[in-house]
């Protein structure tokens, strides 16, 4: 017979300094929303989510095997407290705001890449 190992003993042990963030539902919504409008007027083509400890990111791309154009973060200081929003162009922070929907803000008043 086969031996019997118990699942407990294989746990990975908790890292308490490493909080997972994420965009929730509304949140995605949003950011979405802004991705499909900018795609229709040709501008963006694909985006990527990715996650760092403490971090959100999604990046939008004129193509796919560039560097982003905007990279929109979202970032928490630890459990129980406020998250901030982030928007870069390249590596120069153009907006920081505790409203994800504040930040978008500025993709309305016409931030565009010229090429």
């Amino acid at each position: 017979m086969g031996k019997l190992h118990r699942i407990e003993d294989f746990k990975r042990p908790a890292r308490p300094s490493c909080t997972a963030t994420f965009f929730n539902r509304s949140e995605l919504n949003l950011l979405l929303s802004l991705y499909s409008r900018r795609v229709m007027s040709g501008e963006w083509r694909d985006y990527a989510i990715d996650q760092r400890a403490g971090m959100a990111i999604f990046s939008v791309y004129r193509h796919s095997q560039d560097k982003p154009l905007f990279t929109i973060a979202k970032r928490t200081n630890g459990p129980g407290r406020e998250s901030e929003y982030l928007v870069c162009r390249g590596g120069e922070k153009v907006v920081r705001t505790p409203s994800l929907a504040d930040a978008l803000t500025i993709f309305r008043h016409g931030l565009r890449v010229v090429s």
